[in-house]
């Protein structure tokens, strides 16, 4: 049974959102007024946070994934005292307020990850769970628990319709993720109707399938069982959980149960019934009585005294462990230990050279040891990827003792490993390495092959939202990968990977391009950073003879230039193309034409420079210019300018050896000097 104070509670969060959205006259009434009480029980009763401390790092995460619910989670978080004011509510969805219309990280305290593309809050708490329960057994000592937190999630049907979220559950479960729990707001409506139209399997066997621990709360209306729900499945460490709780969206209002009560307001009148049917005054608008703000207000002390609890526990585990103390340090305030960069290899000049995914691996191992933070894998790639952190075991599920409970796995099991092995599960993948990114501590990686990016633009786009510091390796960058054919050989990835604004693409050329790449990675921290690599072996160019690796910092530079006069040619690459320049620099050099070879791996870099430093790379008055890449043209106009050209691809590849199919498509060294004669003549 509920108290008189827990249902005016209840009530104070149904209505700050109904008020919200109707003076938007834009939002998601429906899951608000249906999924109060269970958000309230936790909130109120479970969850650990210090609203005055929103990054404390032992918290509880508590993801919304079901983002067009945000009204909810805003007046949790007024009420809970993050620092929103009722005119921030009054605000929602309003140009510059801290209330937009789907939750976004970075700009509401209190809000873990942006969510709204429906099951992509859902992937980002497992890869919550999953940095918890790491960081656990590398830190965690006897007494001592750094980490000691549960992560919370609140998804919709739509939620568990997106495949994103079926991949992330079945790692979740495979990976027997105890510390993640998962509220399914079962109220059996979407956006266009009801969800027998398009939904019809058995949602909880499910999940049981996956191996997840699976309880069923028949009216969400129903403290005592969403308590008792709760409180099993936080006892249930050895499983990840689903609470699934049977709600009725828009519940009270004449819309209960309709499509109509998801995604508009309800109206003037509507509301107006809504309330007299739950018994809230009418007016005024946005009412919070004062004993249900003292009342939630009190988890605002209750946190902070946590908070010191574990600050004080953490002077004591300085104390004890000096040296693990000043790593996860270092970790948790996101800084790079001294040295981190001392171990990166400088590649020697050879003409046969490696693939830039080889030299990327050999990069990575040489980072992994100084830098705890870097962890991930691949979705089922390594051996092509390269990513293998080949000291560093896998994350696996710890064995478990008596119940299943965590703490008598012997040595912390083995989720101190820090390579992840993903699956074939490129979206879930995505969206996980985001939700290490989110929690803290961790620089993140993902890898697969370039063409496979199109199952991760979604979390890829998101993470460019946020500003997560994520790195993804994409292998195989080019129709020169082979005999995989057309459906393998990327195309139009470049060029759609370089349109997602805030992200940074870099196609390094050879293996000191690729060192210098991943020393930007790691440097870069408000930005993914997505690398694209070959998977054929490329020449290690002299740096004696060319310009330092370190012109890859600009984004494009100067590779070499003619020996006397100034080039009446620039011939511009990136990645595995820019040897074919080179070599035709050599050829029209030997005709007297003088050719300036610009290496140019990330155009986001380049943009970033002053205009005067872009034009000493490429001066306006050198018109002539061709640019070399094994894909669309597009996005290259503004280099190529109106007297220049471009040898690329604007069709899909083919099968057969990846030499054969380069010069088939026109990149040889005669082909480019061919187009080079012709933008001269």
């Amino acid at each position: 049974m509920s108290s008189q104070l827990d249902q005016q509670c209840i009530d104070t969060i149904r209505f700050l959102a109904v008020d919200m959205v109707q003076k938007a006259d834009s939002g998601h009434p429906g899951l608000p007024l249906g999924a109060a009480p269970m958000a309230y029980v936790l909130w109120d009763r479970y969850l650990k946070h210090n609203p005055a401390n929103p990054h404390w790092a032992d918290r509880d995460r508590f993801v919304l994934s079901a983002g067009h619910g945000s009204a909810l989670l805003y007046a949790l978080l007024f009420l809970s005292g993050y620092g929103l004011t009722l005119d921030d509510l009054r605000q929602f969805r309003q140009w510059g307020s801290k209330t937009p219309g789907h939750p976004e990280r970075g700009l509401t305290p209190g809000v873990e990850v942006t969510t709204g593309p429906l099951g992509q809050g859902f992937g980002n708490a497992v890869g919550m769970a999953i940095a918890e329960a790491q960081l656990a057994a590398g830190y965690n000592r006897d007494t001592y628990k750094p980490f000691d937190h549960y992560t919370y999630v609140l998804a919709s049907d739509g939620d568990l319709m997106e495949g994103v979220a079926s991949e992330a559950a079945s790692l979740a479960g495979h990976l027997k993720l105890g510390r993640l729990i998962v509220f399914y707001d079962d109220n059996r409506v979407t956006l266009a109707g009801a969800t027998d139209v398009t939904f019809s399997e058995n949602r909880v066997q499910r999940f049981q399938a996956y191996g997840w621990h699976t309880v069923a709360v028949n009216d969400g209306n129903d403290l005592a069982s969403i308590d008792l729900a709760l409180s099993q499945a936080r006892r249930e460490v050895a499983r990840p959980s689903l609470i699934s709780v049977r709600t009725h969206i828009g519940f009270g209002s004449p819309l209960q149960d309709s499509y109509k009560a998801h995604g508009s307001p309800l109206g003037e009148d509507n509301v107006r019934k809504t309330k007299e049917k739950l018994g809230w005054p009418l007016q005024p608008d946005f009412l919070v009585p004062n004993e249900v703000l003292s009342h939630m207000r009190k988890q605002a002390m209750r946190g902070h005294e946590q908070e010191d609890d574990w600050a004080r526990m953490m002077k004591e585990y300085q104390e004890h462990y000096p040296e693990l103390w000043r790593e996860l340090d270092t970790r948790l305030r996101d800084q790079l230990p001294e040295g981190w960069d001392a171990d990166i290899p400088t590649f020697a000049p050879d003409e046969t050279g490696l693939a830039t995914r080889e030299s990327s691996g050999k990069v990575m191992n040489a980072l992994a040891p100084r830098l705890p933070a870097l962890a991930g894998g691949s979705a089922d790639l390594d051996p092509s990827t390269k990513t293998a952190l080949s000291k560093f075991g896998d994350f696996r599920p710890p064995r478990t003792g008596e119940a299943g409970r965590r703490e008598l796995v012997v040595e912390h099991g083995d989720y101190t490993g820090r390579n992840i092995h993903f699956g074939v599960r490129e979206h879930a993948m995505g969206a996980i390495v985001n939700g290490l990114a989110a929690h803290g501590g961790f620089l993140p990686y993902g890898a697969t092959f370039l063409t496979f990016s199109d199952y991760m633009r979604p979390p890829i786009r998101l993470a460019a939202l946020m500003g997560l510091h994520v790195v993804h390796v994409f292998t195989h960058d080019s129709l020169a990968l082979g005999e995989d054919g057309p459906t393998h050989q990327p195309v139009e990835h470049l060029a759609c990977l370089r349109a997602i604004p805030g992200a940074i693409v870099i196609r390094p050329a050879d293996a000191n391009e690729t060192a210098v790449a991943w020393k930007l990675a790691v440097e870069t921290r408000d930005r993914p950073v997505l690398l694209a690599l070959s998977r054929q072996k490329l020449p290690t160019f002299d740096r004696s003879r060319y310009a330092s690796a370190e012109g890859l910092r600009r984004g494009a530079y100067v590779l070499a230039d003619p020996p006397t006069g100034r080039p009446a040619l620039i011939l511009i690459a990136s990645g595995s193309e820019v040897r074919l320049i080179v070599e035709a620099a050599k050829r029209l050099g030997e005709e007297g034409i003088a050719v300036r070879c610009v290496s140019m791996p990330s155009h986001e870099l380049f943009e970033a420079l002053p205009q005067d430093e872009r034009d000493k790379v490429l001066p306006p008055s050198t018109g002539a210019r061709l640019v070399v890449e094994m894909g669309i043209a597009q996005g290259w106009e503004k280099y190529i300018g109106p007297r220049g050209a471009m040898l690329g691809v604007n069709r899909f590849g083919a099968s057969a050896p990846g030499e054969t199919v380069a010069r088939e498509y026109g990149f040889t060294v005669e082909r480019v000097c061919a187009a080079a004669r012709a933008l001269l003549a």
